[in-house]
Protein backbone atom coordinates (compact mmCIF):
# COMPACT_ATOMS: atom_id res chain seq x y z
CA UNK A 1 0.00 0.00 0.00
CA UNK A 2 1.63 3.59 -0.87
CA UNK A 3 1.95 6.33 1.34
CA UNK A 4 1.83 8.62 -1.30
CA UNK A 5 0.46 11.95 -0.65
CA UNK A 6 -2.69 12.35 -3.09
CA UNK A 7 -1.65 15.13 -5.75
CA UNK A 8 -3.33 18.24 -4.45
CA UNK A 9 -4.29 21.95 -7.04
CA UNK A 10 -3.59 25.58 -6.35
CA UNK A 11 -6.20 27.49 -8.62
CA UNK A 12 -5.46 31.53 -8.56
CA UNK A 13 -9.36 32.87 -8.75
CA UNK A 14 -10.40 35.81 -10.40
CA UNK A 15 -13.80 36.82 -8.04
CA UNK A 16 -14.86 40.05 -10.49
CA UNK A 17 -15.53 43.54 -8.87
CA UNK A 18 -18.07 42.27 -6.40
CA UNK A 19 -21.52 41.52 -8.07
CA UNK A 20 -22.29 37.93 -7.96
CA UNK A 21 -23.40 38.39 -11.99
CA UNK A 22 -20.18 39.29 -12.36
CA UNK A 23 -18.83 36.18 -11.27
CA UNK A 24 -18.04 33.27 -13.90
CA UNK A 25 -19.32 29.79 -13.60
CA UNK A 26 -15.63 28.20 -13.80
CA UNK A 27 -14.51 30.72 -10.80
CA UNK A 28 -17.74 29.78 -8.36
CA UNK A 29 -16.88 26.28 -9.05
CA UNK A 30 -13.54 26.39 -8.38
CA UNK A 31 -14.40 27.91 -5.16
CA UNK A 32 -17.11 25.77 -4.29
CA UNK A 33 -14.56 23.04 -4.60
CA UNK A 34 -11.93 24.26 -2.92
CA UNK A 35 -10.98 22.18 0.68
CA UNK A 36 -8.84 25.63 1.36
CA UNK A 37 -9.53 29.52 0.39
CA UNK A 38 -6.25 32.03 0.55
CA UNK A 39 -6.77 35.46 -0.01
CA UNK A 40 -6.87 39.02 1.19
CA UNK A 41 -9.71 39.12 4.39
CA UNK A 42 -12.15 41.01 2.46
CA UNK A 43 -12.18 38.52 -0.60
CA UNK A 44 -12.25 35.53 1.43
CA UNK A 45 -15.29 37.08 3.42
CA UNK A 46 -16.94 37.76 -0.20
CA UNK A 47 -17.19 33.38 -0.76
CA UNK A 48 -19.72 31.43 0.95
CA UNK A 49 -19.31 29.79 3.86
CA UNK A 50 -18.81 25.77 2.91
CA UNK A 51 -18.83 23.01 5.99
CA UNK A 52 -15.64 21.86 6.04
CA UNK A 53 -13.45 24.17 4.04
CA UNK A 54 -10.49 26.35 5.05
CA UNK A 55 -10.27 29.51 5.10
CA UNK A 56 -7.07 31.37 5.16
CA UNK A 57 -7.54 35.03 5.19
CA UNK A 58 -4.80 37.63 5.68
CA UNK A 59 -3.62 41.38 4.77
CA UNK A 60 -2.98 43.01 1.90
CA UNK A 61 0.83 43.07 2.42
CA UNK A 62 1.60 39.85 2.55
CA UNK A 63 1.07 38.81 -1.26
CA UNK A 64 4.28 36.73 -1.71
CA UNK A 65 3.82 35.01 2.14
CA UNK A 66 0.18 34.12 1.27
CA UNK A 67 1.21 32.68 -1.98
CA UNK A 68 4.07 30.39 -0.34
CA UNK A 69 1.23 29.23 2.53
CA UNK A 70 -0.96 28.45 -1.26
CA UNK A 71 1.95 26.28 -2.56
CA UNK A 72 2.85 24.38 0.69
CA UNK A 73 -1.08 23.40 1.00
CA UNK A 74 -1.20 22.72 -2.67
CA UNK A 75 1.68 20.22 -2.49
CA UNK A 76 -0.10 18.96 1.07
CA UNK A 77 -2.52 17.16 -1.32
CA UNK A 78 -4.92 20.44 -0.24
CA UNK A 79 -7.20 21.50 -3.22
CA UNK A 80 -6.23 25.48 -2.77
CA UNK A 81 -8.17 28.64 -4.22
CA UNK A 82 -6.36 31.84 -4.11
CA UNK A 83 -8.83 34.18 -4.25
CA UNK A 84 -8.15 37.96 -5.94
CA UNK A 85 -11.01 40.71 -6.71
CA UNK A 86 -11.10 41.54 -10.43
CA UNK A 87 -8.93 39.44 -12.52
CA UNK A 88 -6.07 37.94 -10.75
CA UNK A 89 -3.40 38.51 -13.74
CA UNK A 90 -4.21 42.70 -13.30
CA UNK A 91 -2.13 43.74 -10.24
CA UNK A 92 -3.29 40.76 -8.24
CA UNK A 93 -1.90 37.75 -7.11
CA UNK A 94 -1.52 35.27 -10.31
CA UNK A 95 1.63 37.57 -10.12
CA UNK A 96 2.51 36.74 -6.93
CA UNK A 97 1.84 32.74 -7.16
CA UNK A 98 4.29 32.75 -9.89
CA UNK A 99 7.15 34.79 -8.55
CA UNK A 100 6.95 32.37 -5.81
CA UNK A 101 6.48 29.15 -7.95
CA UNK A 102 9.27 30.54 -10.10
CA UNK A 103 11.25 31.09 -6.21
CA UNK A 104 10.51 27.39 -5.51
CA UNK A 105 13.53 25.20 -5.13
CA UNK A 106 10.75 22.20 -5.99
CA UNK A 107 9.12 21.58 -9.39
CA UNK A 108 5.23 22.03 -9.33
CA UNK A 109 3.61 18.49 -8.39
CA UNK A 110 0.19 19.42 -8.10
CA UNK A 111 -2.38 21.00 -10.99
CA UNK A 112 -1.91 24.91 -11.06
CA UNK A 113 -4.11 26.89 -13.15
CA UNK A 114 -5.27 30.41 -13.50
CA UNK A 115 -8.84 31.16 -13.73
CA UNK A 116 -10.11 35.12 -15.37
CA UNK A 117 -12.36 37.19 -13.83
CA UNK A 118 -13.77 40.46 -14.85
CA UNK A 119 -11.13 43.19 -14.30
CA UNK A 120 -12.05 46.61 -12.57
CA UNK A 121 -11.12 47.94 -16.05
CA UNK A 122 -13.28 45.94 -17.57
CA UNK A 123 -16.40 46.63 -15.50
CA UNK A 124 -15.43 50.50 -15.53
CA UNK A 125 -15.70 50.85 -19.13
CA UNK A 126 -18.53 48.87 -19.69
CA UNK A 127 -20.49 51.33 -16.82
CA UNK A 128 -18.77 54.14 -18.91
CA UNK A 129 -20.01 53.26 -22.31
CA UNK A 130 -16.52 52.72 -24.98
CA UNK A 131 -13.52 54.16 -23.55
CA UNK A 132 -11.55 51.54 -24.42
CA UNK A 133 -12.66 51.23 -27.35
CA UNK A 134 -9.31 52.30 -29.09
CA UNK A 135 -5.88 51.39 -27.78
CA UNK A 136 -5.18 51.67 -24.15
CA UNK A 137 -2.78 51.04 -21.12
CA UNK A 138 -3.43 50.10 -17.34
CA UNK A 139 -1.01 51.61 -14.92
CA UNK A 140 -1.31 51.42 -11.15
CA UNK A 141 -0.30 54.70 -9.12
CA UNK A 142 0.82 52.82 -6.17
CA UNK A 143 4.20 53.41 -5.68
CA UNK A 144 4.48 50.22 -3.09
CA UNK A 145 6.15 47.90 -5.11
CA UNK A 146 8.19 50.40 -7.41
CA UNK A 147 9.69 54.17 -7.49
CA UNK A 148 7.39 56.82 -8.10
CA UNK A 149 9.56 58.08 -10.68
CA UNK A 150 8.81 54.36 -13.17
CA UNK A 151 5.24 55.97 -12.94
CA UNK A 152 6.15 59.08 -13.83
CA UNK A 153 8.18 57.60 -16.93
CA UNK A 154 5.39 55.75 -17.83
CA UNK A 155 2.41 58.89 -17.52
CA UNK A 156 5.08 60.14 -20.22
CA UNK A 157 5.26 57.47 -22.28
CA UNK A 158 0.89 56.67 -22.40
CA UNK A 159 0.85 60.68 -23.44
CA UNK A 160 3.24 60.34 -25.96
CA UNK A 161 1.87 57.42 -27.09
CA UNK A 162 -1.95 58.73 -27.05
CA UNK A 163 -3.15 55.81 -25.03
CA UNK A 164 -5.96 55.95 -22.98
CA UNK A 165 -4.73 55.51 -19.45
CA UNK A 166 -6.88 53.32 -16.74
CA UNK A 167 -5.67 54.21 -12.92
CA UNK A 168 -5.72 51.32 -10.66
CA UNK A 169 -4.81 52.11 -7.32
CA UNK A 170 -4.84 55.72 -7.73
CA UNK A 171 -4.89 56.96 -3.91
CA UNK A 172 -4.69 55.65 -0.28
CA UNK A 173 -4.69 56.49 3.13
CA UNK A 174 -1.40 56.02 3.27
CA UNK A 175 -0.78 57.49 -0.55
CA UNK A 176 -2.79 60.86 -0.85
CA UNK A 177 -0.57 62.57 -3.31
CA UNK A 178 0.13 60.30 -6.00
CA UNK A 179 -2.92 60.57 -7.75
CA UNK A 180 -2.84 64.64 -7.68
CA UNK A 181 1.04 64.39 -8.69
CA UNK A 182 -0.24 62.40 -11.73
CA UNK A 183 -2.82 65.05 -12.80
CA UNK A 184 -0.38 67.86 -12.45
CA UNK A 185 1.52 65.93 -14.81
CA UNK A 186 -1.09 65.07 -17.41
CA UNK A 187 -1.99 68.27 -17.38
CA UNK A 188 1.62 69.73 -19.00
CA UNK A 189 1.23 66.71 -21.64
CA UNK A 190 -2.50 66.87 -22.79
CA UNK A 191 -5.40 68.67 -23.42
CA UNK A 192 -7.37 70.30 -20.80
CA UNK A 193 -10.39 68.81 -22.45
CA UNK A 194 -9.11 65.34 -22.54
CA UNK A 195 -12.27 63.29 -21.33
CA UNK A 196 -11.59 61.83 -17.97
CA UNK A 197 -13.93 59.24 -15.70
CA UNK A 198 -13.80 58.47 -12.18
CA UNK A 199 -15.71 55.18 -11.57
CA UNK A 200 -16.16 54.22 -7.98
CA UNK A 201 -16.95 51.09 -6.85
CA UNK A 202 -18.69 49.59 -10.14
CA UNK A 203 -21.61 46.81 -9.62
CA UNK A 204 -21.63 47.47 -5.97
CA UNK A 205 -24.82 49.51 -4.10
CA UNK A 206 -22.82 52.64 -3.62
CA UNK A 207 -21.88 52.55 -7.48
CA UNK A 208 -20.85 56.55 -8.72
CA UNK A 209 -19.85 57.37 -11.83
CA UNK A 210 -18.29 61.04 -12.70
CA UNK A 211 -17.46 61.85 -15.85
CA UNK A 212 -15.45 65.44 -16.56
CA UNK A 213 -12.46 66.58 -18.24
CA UNK A 214 -8.85 66.76 -17.34
CA UNK A 215 -8.91 70.43 -16.54
CA UNK A 216 -12.06 70.00 -14.69
CA UNK A 217 -11.36 67.08 -12.60
CA UNK A 218 -10.81 66.83 -8.96
CA UNK A 219 -8.15 63.75 -8.27
CA UNK A 220 -9.57 64.01 -4.51
CA UNK A 221 -12.44 62.05 -5.83
CA UNK A 222 -9.89 59.11 -6.06
CA UNK A 223 -9.26 56.40 -3.66
CA UNK A 224 -8.89 52.78 -3.46
CA UNK A 225 -12.26 51.69 -5.21
CA UNK A 226 -11.85 54.13 -7.71
CA UNK A 227 -10.61 53.08 -11.56
CA UNK A 228 -10.00 56.66 -13.49
CA UNK A 229 -10.01 56.95 -16.99
CA UNK A 230 -7.68 59.60 -19.03
CA UNK A 231 -9.19 59.79 -22.47
CA UNK A 232 -6.75 59.86 -25.31
CA UNK A 233 -6.65 62.66 -27.65
CA UNK A 234 -9.91 61.10 -29.86
CA UNK A 235 -12.14 60.68 -27.01
CA UNK A 236 -14.90 61.85 -26.76
CA UNK A 237 -18.91 62.20 -25.04
CA UNK A 238 -21.52 61.15 -26.62
CA UNK A 239 -24.63 62.39 -25.14
CA UNK A 240 -28.00 60.80 -26.67
CA UNK A 241 -31.15 60.76 -25.08
CA UNK A 242 -30.08 61.84 -21.61
CA UNK A 243 -27.55 59.46 -21.25
CA UNK A 244 -23.78 60.59 -21.52
CA UNK A 245 -21.32 58.03 -23.25
CA UNK A 246 -17.64 57.98 -23.19
CA UNK A 247 -16.46 56.70 -26.53
CA UNK A 248 -13.38 56.08 -28.46
CA UNK A 249 -13.34 55.45 -31.77
CA UNK A 250 -11.74 52.31 -33.04
CA UNK A 251 -10.06 53.87 -36.04
CA UNK A 252 -7.11 56.33 -36.23
CA UNK A 253 -6.93 58.57 -39.08
CA UNK A 254 -3.14 59.50 -40.16
CA UNK A 255 -2.44 63.54 -39.94
CA UNK A 256 -1.72 64.68 -43.51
Amino acid sequence: MSDQKPAGSLKVVGLGPGPDAWLTPEAASAVAEATDLVGYIPYVARCPEKPGQIRHASDNRVELDRARQAIDLARAGRHVAVVSGGDPGVFAMAAAVIEAIDADPVPIDYGFSVLPGISAMQAAAARLGAPLGGDFCAISLSDNLKPWAVIEKRLRAASEGDFVMAFYNPASKARPDGIHDAFRLLRRLKAATTPVAFARAVGRTDEHLTLTTLGEADPGLADMSTLVVIGSSLTRFVDKGGQRLMLTPRSVEMAG
